[in-house]
C-alpha cells in the first residue's frame, strides 16, 4: 500500500508484526535515543513511543532500520520508481525492452506536484516547545529534528518545480536560541539549500524555509537522495509515495499538505548563531560552530501527527539502510554520469564521506596495461560529482583486472588495491581544499585535503598474514597487529604535536627496509586491539582520524619535482589528535536503565523480526511481481 501519513506507514507495520509499542513514558532527553539504538543493534522493529514526556504527540523511530523493512514500506512503488531511475540511465534499454518498460512515463506523469486549497497538516497549530525534544547523546547542544525535510525555493525562479528538500539537521533549543522563536538550521558544505540562500541574500531578501516532519515515508527518502539539481525532489517523492507531492501555499509559503508537522519561518541575510554540538553519523560530535539561525513565524500539526525521528552515530545506524536502499535506487545512473566508472561505494563504517571505492575502467591505450591513465580522469570526475565531491580517500581500480570483485567486499577491495598499488607511481593528493563539514580530521571546518589510489596490473606482491618475528621497533611504538593482509597496526605515542608526529615517524620513513614489502600500509593508532577487534574498526579508525596532507608518511618517501611518493611501505597516522572532535560515548546510567526495561521485554526475541520481515517481503514482491507481469 502507499501512505499518507506518518499514521499509515505505523498500522501497516503493526498488522505486518514489525512493531513495538511502548506505552509507558519515556523522557526525550537521551532515554528515547538510547531505547532505539538497543533495538535497532538487536535488529528490532519500527518503535512507536506513546508517551514522550513534556509533549501531547507521539514519536516513532527505526522505521528504516533494516533494508528489508525500507523495501516493505515501498513494495508497491520501489519496482516503478527503479524503472524510471533505469530509463533515465539507459534510454535505448527502455526502448528494447518496452513492455517492462511502459508504465514508467505513466509514473513520472503522475509524480507531478499537485496543488491544492486545504490540507491536513494546517489543521492544529502547537508551539516549539510542546514538540518531542529529541537529545540523542550527553554532549548535544540541545534537541534536535533528525528526520526533517527542509524546503526551499529559488526566489529567483520561484516555484515548486525550482525547490529544493534536504534533511539538514535542525535545532530547537539550547545555546542562545529564544524558545518558541528561533531555531537552528545546519546545511553543510555542497547542499542545494546554499544556492537559494545565496541567491536570497544577493537579492537582500529573506529566505522562506518550511521545515517539514513526517508526511508520507516517501518524503524523508526524497531528503536524502542525491538527485541532479534540475530535478527537484518532489517529483521524487510523489514518484516513491505513489502519490503526487500535495502544496498549499500559505502566507508566502510552500507547505506539504500531508506532511504531520511543518515549522515556517525566515532566514534573515547572514545571520547566524551557535549551532551544536550534536553526535553525528561520523562516531564523533560535530562542535559548536555558526549556522544559520530561522526566525519562527508558525508550527502547524494534523489532528494524528506522529512525531518520526531517527538517532545516528558510529555506523552502522539506521541511516545505514538509508545508504543501501539509495544505492539499490541510485546503481544505475553511475556508468550514465560519469563515463567509465562501473561502481563506486562509499564506505559506511568510516562514516561514507571520508573513504570512498570506486571501480572503472581504462580505454585510453588498451595495448598498455601497465599503469593508470583513464581511471585518474575518472578519479576527477568523481571528485566533482554530487556528494562524491566530499571524498577524503578515494580507492579506484580497474574493473578488467578482476572482474568478479565485488566493490561491497571491503576487506577484499582494499587487499586488491594493496596487491598491486605502486606507491611511487599511484598516489595524487589535492591539498588546501573543501572536505566533510562533520570531518574534523582537517585544518579546519570545511578544509583539509585528499588522496586518490589508483591501483591498476597484475598483483607485485603477496601480502603478509603475519607478524615478522624480528620486526625491530623504534622506541615508543609496540604491540604490532595485522588488520587485514597486508596492514600492519602498531601503537604509537600520545600525539601532540605534527612536529613531533615528524620525529616520530623518523625510524620508519629514513629505512626503506624497516618494513617487509609484504606489507605495504603501516597505521600508527592510540590502541592496536581496538583497531584490530574488527574490519568496522579498523576502518573507522583509520580513515576518520587521519586526512592524507598531514597525515600520510612513506619510508623512503621523496619528491620526484612535485610528485610524493613512497619507496616502502605508506604510513597513516591515524591517532587522535588535540584538534578532532570527541568520540560518541553514551550515558551509562541511561544504558543500563534502558537496558533493564528491555529485558523486560525479552529483548532476545527481536532477533527473530527480521527472518519474519523477509518472508513476509518475499511473499509480498512474488505477489506484487505476478500483478505486474500481468
Amino acid at each position: 500500500m502507499t501512505y499518507r501519513s506518518t499514521k499509515e506507514c505505523i498500522e501497516d507495520l503493526e498488522r505486518h508484526g514489525m512493531l513495538l509499542r511502548i506505552g509507558h513514558e519515556v523522557d526525550g532527553c537521551l532515554e528515547a535515543a538510547e531505547i532505539h539504538r538497543q533495538v535497532f543493534d538487536a535488529k528490532g522493529p519500527a518503535i512507536l513511543f506513546e508517551k514522550i514526556k513534556g509533549s501531547p504527540f507521539p514519536a516513532a523511530s527505526n522505521l528504516f532500520g533494516t533494508l528489508e523493512r525500507s523495501q516493505f514500506i515501498f513494495r508497491k512503488t520501489l519496482k516503478s520508481t527503479k524503472d524510471a531511475i533505469a530509463i533515465k540511465a539507459n534510454p535505448e534499454a527502455a526502448i528494447k525492452n518496452f513492455w517492462r518498460y511502459w508504465k514508467a512515463p505513466i509514473t513520472g506523469l503522475l509524480s507531478l506536484p499537485k496543488k491544492v486549497s486545504s490540507g491536513p497538516v494546517l489543521e492544529c497549530e502547537t508551539k516549539i516547545d510542546q514538540l518531542p525534544l529529541i537529545t540523542s547523546w550527553p554532549m548535544d547542544g540541545g534537541p534536535f529534528v533528525t528526520l526533517p525535510q527542509v524546503y526551499t525555493e529559488s526566489c529567483l525562479r520561484p516555484g515548486v518545480m525550482n525547490s529544493n528538500i534536504g534533511m539538514y539537521r535542525i535545532q530547537l533549543m539550547g545555546n542562545d536560541y529564544q524558545k518558541n522563536k528561533e531555531v537552528g538550521v545546519h546545511y553543510q558544505i555542497h547542499r542545494g539549500m546554499g544556492i537559494h540562500h545565496t541567491e536570497a541574500m544577493q537579492k537582500n531578501v529573506p529566505l522562506k524555509v518550511a521545515i517539514f516532519i513526517g508526511g508520507p515515508p516517501a518524503h524523508s527518502f526524497a531528503a536524502v537522495m542525491p538527485l541532479p539539481e534540475n530535478l527537484p525532489e518532489v517529483i521524487f517523492a510523489g514518484m516513491l509515495a505513489g502519490r503526487r507531492f500535495r502544496h498549499i501555499k500559505w502566507g508566502g509559503w510552500t507547505v506539504a499538505a500531508d506532511a504531520d508537522f511543518c515549522i515556517l519561518g525566515t532566514i534573515h541575510g547572514d545571520s547566524t548563531k551557535p549551532e551544536g554540538p550534536f553526535g553525528d553519523h561520523l562516531g564523533y560530535y560535530s562542535l559548536k560552530h555558526l549556522f544559520p539561525v530561522m526566525t519562527v513565524e508558525k508550527v502547524f500539526h494534523r489532528k494524528d501527527a506522529i512525531w518520526p525521528f531517527t538517532v545516528v552515530g558510529r555506523p552502522p545506524q539506521e541511516d545505514t539502510a538509508f545508504g543501501a536502499m539509495i544505492h539499490t535506487m541510485t546503481k544505475p545512473m553511475v556508468p550514465v554520469s560519469i563515463p567509465g566508472v562501473k561502481a563506486m561505494h562509499a564506505v559506511d563504517a568510516a562514516g561514507v564521506h571520508p573513504l570512498l571505492f570506486a571501480v572503472g575502467t581504462e580505454r585510453y591505450v588498451p595495448y598498455q596495461k601497465t599503469k593508470p591513465q583513464e581511471l585518474l580522469t575518472q578519479a576527477n570526475a568523481i571528485l566533482g560529482f554530487n556528494q562524491a565531491s566530499l571524498a577524503k580517500y578515494l580507492m579506484i581500480i580497474d574493473h578488467a583486472d578482476n572482474p568478479g570483485l565485488d566493490i561491497n567486499d571491503e576487506s577484499g577491495f582494499l587487499q586488491h588495491v594493496l596487491e598491486r598499488v605502486d606507491w611511487t607511481r599511484d598516489l595524487h593528493f589535492q591539498t588546501k581544499t573543501t572536505i566533510d563539514t562533520l570531518d574534523y580530521s582537517g585544518s579546519a571546518i570545511n578544509e583539509g585535503s585528499k588522496v586518490v589510489i589508483a591501483a591498476r596490473g597484475t598483483k607485485i606482491r603477496d601480502l603478509a598474514t603475519d607478524i615478522e618475528s624480528n620486526l625491530d621497533l623504534p622506541k615508543g611504538f609496540s604491540n604490532p597487529k595485522i588488520a587485514i593482509p597486508g596492514v600492519l597496526l602498531l601503537e604509537g605515542p600520545a600525539f601532540k604535536d605534527y612536529d613531533q608526529a615528524a620525529d616520530d615517524m623518523m625510524p620508519w620513513t629514513k629505512n626503506e627496509k624497516n618494513i617487509a614489502v609484504d606489507t605495504p600500509l603501516v597505521v600508527i593508532v592510540d590502541d592496536s586491539d581496538f583497531a584490530s577487534h574488527s574490519l568496522k574498526n579498523f576502518l573507522w579508525v583509520t580513515f576518520t582520524r587521519s586526512q592524507p596532507s598531514h597525515d600520510i608518511y612513506g619510508v623512503g618517501s621523496r619528491f620526484t619535482f612535485k610528485h610524493w611518493e613512497a619507496h616502502g611501505s605508506l604510513i597513516i597516522d591515524a591517532r587522535i589528535k588535540p584538534h578532532h572532535a570527541p568520540p560518541l560515548v553514551e550515558d551509562p546510567n541511561v544504558v543500563e536503565k534502558v537496558s533493564r526495561y528491555l529485558e523486560t521485554l525479552n529483548l532476545t526475541v527481536f532477533n527473530e523480526w527480521d527472518p519474519i520481515e523477509k518472508k513476509t517481503i518475499q511473499k509480498t514482491m512474488k505477489l506484487n511481481s505476478k500483478q505486474n507481469a500481468e
